[in-house]
Formats: C-alpha cells, sequence, structure tokens
C-alpha cells in the first residue's frame, strides 16, 4: 500500500507504513485541508519521536498541545485536537493493545463490524468512520465482506468524494471539485430553509 494524500514524500510514507498515523491523520481531517491533516501525524512523529498509541497517550497533555502548536502548527485547534488524538491513542492502546489494525482485522469482522468499531473511537462519527472505512477498503486491501455497503456512497466506486478516492494529483482535482459543490448545494438548501 502506497498512499498519495499529503504531497510529502515523508508524511505519505507514514501514513502508508503505520495505521495509527493514518487513523490520527483521519481524526485530523476537520476544518483544514486533506494535506494538512494528513501531514500532522509525520509532525507529531518528528516532533516527539514517536508515534506508538502508549507513547502519545502518556504524554503530558499540556506539553502534547504545545507539540500541535510549534510551526507550522499541527492542526489550526491544538487544544482541542491534541486532545482527541491522545483519547484516540489511549483507546487504541488500552483497547487494541496498541495496534490499530486489530480494529478492522481482530476477529475477522464484516464492513458493518468494521465501521461499529469506528464509530465507537473517540472523534469519529458517522460520517468520518464511513469514509475511513473506505480508505480502507479501497487504498488499504480491506477484504471485509460487506464494506463497500457499510461505507455508504463513499464505497462507491469511481465515487471521488473523500481521501479514500485520493491516489494521485488529478483525483485530487475530482475530490475537491465534488466536496466544493457538495457544500454549494447545502448553501443553496439552507438559504431556501
Amino acid at each position: 500500500m502506497e498512499l498519495h494524500i499529503t504531497g510529502d514524500d515523508a508524511a505519505d510514507k507514514l501514513l502508508s507504513d503505520d495505521a495509527f498515523a493514518l487513523l490520527t491523520g483521519m481524526l485530523l481531517d476537520q476544518q483544514v485541508t486533506m494535506e494538512s491533516a494528513f501531514a500532522g501525524p509525520e509532525k507529531i512523529r518528528t516532533r516527539i519521536g514517536s508515534l506508538e498509541p502508549g507513547t502519545i497517550a502518556g504524554y503530558d497533555p499540556q506539553g502534547f498541545v504545545e507539540v500541535f502548536k510549534e510551526k507550522p502548527a499541527v492542526h489550526r485547534f491544538p487544544g482541542s485536537m491534541a486532545g482527541r488524538v491522545q483519547a484516540l491513542a489511549e483507546t487504541v492502546d488500552k483497547e487494541w493493545g496498541g495496534d490499530a489494525t486489530a480494529i478492522w482485522t481482530q476477529g475477522e469482522p464484516d464492513g458493518a463490524e468494521v465501521l461499529r468499531r469506528l464509530k465507537a473511537l473517540p472523534g469519529f462519527g458517522e460520517q468520518k468512520a464511513k469514509i475511513f472505512l473506505a480508505l480502507l477498503g479501497k487504498q488499504c486491501g480491506l477484504k471485509a465482506e460487506g464494506w463497500r455497503e457499510a461505507a455508504g456512497h463513499y464505497g462507491q466506486a469511481d465515487a471521488y468524494l473523500s481521501v479514500a478516492d485520493i491516489v494521485d494529483p488529478d483525483s485530487l482535482v475530482k475530490v475537491r471539485a465534488s466536496k466544493q459543490a457538495a457544500k454549494a448545494a447545502a448553501k443553496a438548501a439552507k438559504s431556501t430553509d
């Protein structure tokens, strides 16, 4: 698996090699660009020397906020997002033995069960869980039966709706266009209410 999300080779390599990095990038993907969100795990790893869930969970919370604030910032909301990353790390460490891949592999779960497990993670609502499930299925080799159905419209082939569909610069442009169209449609619907 070789992901191309951030445009930064080191950040993309970490996402490709480390399941917790990928999970963390997905968590950070709100109110910032996808590239910035998914580059966050590499910034954290570089600054604290590790991306192990146990290390992050045990890091001094205020010190971890400072790690997020360091320029370039990990996220535009360092306090709340640092706390969310630590909560995610603690959950992965305590409930999944520090192995993020166990969330989607332990016990050979089907797509609906993987979705349920993802939604149980701190910071993962319905939409984020479905997008991450689609990312696992489309780019990370997830073979869970029914993953496309569980991921909803994000699981459709050639959908270009989310980070799950970004494989090169061209697909990034298509995803951006579909996101902008969806925002415009939502805004138009709101103004007619």
